[in-house]
């Protein structure tokens, strides 16, 4: 499997994924411009193991809240595609039905739509999210994950790479949990995968894979997906999702998570929040906070375009990229508030 990773064809098509939609961007142009010279340094270091992941550009996004996005070197994004390619089937396979998250024809759409087809069906919800999932995330554990499905140890060098280059990075994120048995060394314990990586991503739906099945399997319930650390367990009883509720915290707290204190068991009736809606049986609702972020951008941009700062097409992209997500909600009257107030004419040429 190592072969075909740093294979010429493989990693040619990693750089046409991760510079995808990119390429105006000044570190994907220069490693373009040298584009056979970057991929076969690339491919010689991958052979040799002399190859070792830059420094990560971080930064803080603030919508829906704050978090730190770390960005590694375009060079490395293009290793994690090469990386991905190969050892994606060998999880995919392996992973359940309702995992909506960064999975080929899955997505939030999707998941949105699902969420309410369960609700029509059941009368009650409890909806889970982790505390910190990302920087909770134990690279310990991880690694044997990875291990386990992953049987070319040359494959595992290159995670290996990739897992240490993002230790600490989320460090500052974390907040110190002990579970039962930890002595003062599990401080020391290496956690966090960055987000912003492709195999974070990626590798957070094979950190909670067997979760899933333990859910489905063992809970047996069947009305349930996930999207990353966000959870929905349906059900006909309260008593029941209560159970659930307690039986969930003790498998996360194996896996060195936790969860939110204030989830508990309620009607699907008076609605859930989910992926930036509140969904109800028969209708879905954008957040409002939702709506207003939107509104302070579509500002923002339409004063870039009146100076001129801002090209035409790309004013439309972001207005056509809002309605296309939000049409998937009873949205029509909040669409025709928010564009009513910006008539956009095209700029003569």
């Amino acid at each position: 499997m190592y072969e075909q990773i740093l294979s010429w064809e493989n990693l040619l098509l990693a750089y046409r994924k991760a510079s995808r939609g990119k390429r105006s961007q000044s570190n994907v142009a220069a490693f373009e411009y040298r584009l056979e010279e970057n991929l076969l340094t690339l491919q010689a270091e991958l052979r040799a193991k002399t190859y070792r992941p830059g420094v990560y550009h971080s930064f803080y996004i603030h919508e829906p809240k704050q978090r730190l996005i770390s960005a590694a070197p375009f060079r490395d994004r293009v290793v994690h595609h090469a990386l991905c390619n190969l050892i994606e089937p060998l999880f995919e396979r392996s992973f359940i039905f309702d995992s909506y998250a960064n999975r080929l024809g899955k997505g939030t759409h999707k998941a949105l739509r699902r969420a309410q087809e369960f609700a029509r069906q059941h009368p009650y919800v409890l909806q889970i999210d982790i505390r910190q999932f990302f920087p909770s995330i134990d690279l310990i554990l991880l690694r044997r994950i990875l291990a386990h499905a992953i049987h070319d140890g040359d494959v595992i060098w290159l995670c290996d790479q990739i897992l240490n280059s993002g230790r600490g990075v989320l460090s500052g994120q974390y907040e110190m949990v002990y579970f039962p048995g930890d002595d003062l060394f599990a401080a020391l314990r290496p956690r966090g995968l960055p987000i912003g990586n492709l195999t974070s991503q990626f590798w957070a739906n094979c950190y909670l894979s067997a979760f899933d099945h333990f859910v489905k399997r063992h809970l047996r319930c069947l009305a349930y997906l996930r999207y990353v650390d966000d959870m929905l367990l349906f059900a006909d009883d309260k008593a029941l999702l209560w159970d659930w509720k307690e039986a969930v915290e003790t498998r996360l707290a194996g896996l060195r998570l936790t969860i939110h204190s204030g989830a508990q068991p309620h009607r699907v009736t008076q609605g859930f929040p989910f992926l930036g809606f509140h969904v109800f049986p028969q209708k879905r609702r954008l957040k409002r906070r939702k709506g207003l972020y939107f509104q302070r951008k579509l500002r923002r941009l339409y004063q870039n375009y009146a100076r001129g700062e801002l090209p035409y097409e790309k004013l439309t992209a972001s207005v056509k990229g809002w309605v296309n997500h939000v049409r998937h909600g009873n949205t029509i009257g909040l669409r025709k508030a928010v564009l009513s107030h910006f008539v956009i004419p095209a700029r003569e040429v």
